[in-house]
């Protein structure tokens, strides 16, 4: 129930030791500002690292191949190891209960490529359809290549939105003919990539076309699977593990490879990765929560001590009160409102501080790591109870000594 008077009683008492009440007060807005900002960076840097996982699918499987490191049954170090037609075709048929997309490349860096009288270096890629699903390409216009290009070695091109910005000069790239190194072929589809411009430079072929027009034969140069997820991520990121293992182990005795080579043939596990940056993403943030935490316990003491000096002051009234048929429970909310009051007040103004901060401040901050520095409803909210909990505590210690005073004792105080 709303007492007036009560209200006017703590103004008046707060107006009494004003510059106290400001710098208590300002150690707990201190102390939620800080925490507010820190853990808007924290939101910042896990949509950052989120950002740069959305470039490709977070469960992908990659293989890359280099030169062997360790001789090993009889063979010297410094073999290339190529990977072939024959070692997707043999990954995909043992693993494809676990797998969800497929695909094998074949690359041409700097690639050049030209539309009429505009020419420009971009990276070639002879790819299969699931390779659309792999880069997370999002078709703009037109369509992704099919199996129907594959099989028949048509000679598409699927282009990314860099390209047709820069050959095409906003002219519509669909059905149109681009060359490269004097050989066209027809676009079919333009796409846009969460990965930004660098993404969105490559050109896509079918693999096929791409082996046979530069004399490739079957080889071809990485591969890529995705991992069918599990609603359990824990287990989703061990069937990974150990499916990259045993992709590994199986290439490794294809081509007589050294089992300690670790060189040799490269297996990334971009989950396994995953787990790893979002637990020190959650350890970043608990950390800051600790330092937010420890920031916000100091304003409390300060608020704790303003309360014992304002009860020290008012013994002689408290006294009276009591006297006069004051309950105990009337004198301890009477400290802890007061108390709730100076915290809840200072808190909500280093809270709507600390937001507007990051509502100005996070548009600027242009990082890979960092991106829309912000604190969500839910989090907002905690701080809230926080504040009410942090008030509560501070007062509660004072409002009990206050309320265990005897009239007497406190009736003779000087």
């Amino acid at each position: 129930m709303f007492n007036l008077e009560r209200w006017q009683e703590i103004f008046e008492t707060l107006r009494k030791n004003k510059l106290r009440t400001f710098l208590t007060g300002l150690s707990v807005a201190s102390g939620i500002f800080i925490l507010v900002i820190l853990l808007g960076f924290s939101s910042g840097i896990e949509n950052g690292v989120t950002s740069e996982f959305q470039q490709d699918a977070t469960n992908e499987i990659s293989i890359r191949t280099r030169r062997t490191t360790v001789g090993y049954k009889g063979l010297n170090p410094g073999r290339y190891i190529q990977l072939k037609d024959g070692d997707f075709t043999s990954l995909t048929n043992q693993y494809d209960d676990n797998l969800e997309y497929r695909s094998a490349s074949y690359s041409i860096w700097g690639g050049q490529v030209a539309y009429k009288n505009e020419t420009g270096n971009y990276r070639v890629r002879g790819v299969l359809p699931d390779e659309q699903f792999i880069e997370n390409a999002d078709i703009g216009t037109g369509r992704f290549l099919n199996l129907s290009d594959i099989n028949e070695g048509k000679k598409v091109a699927v282009i990314g939105n860099k390209v047709k910005t820069d050959l095409f000069k906003g002219e519509d790239p669909i059905d149109k003919y681009i060359s490269l190194y004097g050989i066209n072929f027809k676009v079919i589809g333009v796409y846009f990539d969460p990965g930004g411009e660098r993404e969105e430079s490559n050109i896509f072929l079918p693999l096929t076309t791409v082996q046979r027009s530069f004399n490739a034969g079957d080889n071809v140069r990485d591969m890529s699977f995705t991992v069918k997820m599990s609603e359990n991520f824990q287990e989703a990121v061990e069937l990974s593990k150990n499916l990259s293992l045993a992709i590994e182990n199986d290439l490794k005795e294809r081509h007589i490879v050294a089992p300690n080579d670790i060189a040799a043939i490269r297996v990334n596990n971009t989950l396994e990765e995953a787990k790893k940056i979002y637990s020190l993403i959650d350890t970043i943030k608990a950390v800051f929560w600790f330092i937010g935490i420890g920031t916000i316990i100091a304003g409390v003491v300060g608020v704790g001590n303003i309360m014992i000096i304002i009860v020290k002051e008012r013994t002689k009234e408290i006294g009276i009160r009591k006297a006069l048929g004051a309950e105990p429970m009337s004198i301890i909310g009477m400290i802890l409102q007061e108390a709730v009051f100076v915290t809840m007040f200072s808190g909500l103004f280093g809270l709507i501080l600390g937001l507007a901060v990051l509502e100005l401040v996070g548009p600027q901050i242009d990082s890979a790591f960092i991106k829309f520095p912000q604190v969500d409803f839910n989090t907002a909210i905690t701080t809230v109870f926080i504040l009410v909990a942090a008030g509560a505590f501070a007062g509660f210690l004072p409002a009990y000594r206050a309320a265990k005073i005897k009239p007497i004792v406190a009736l003779r105080d000087e």
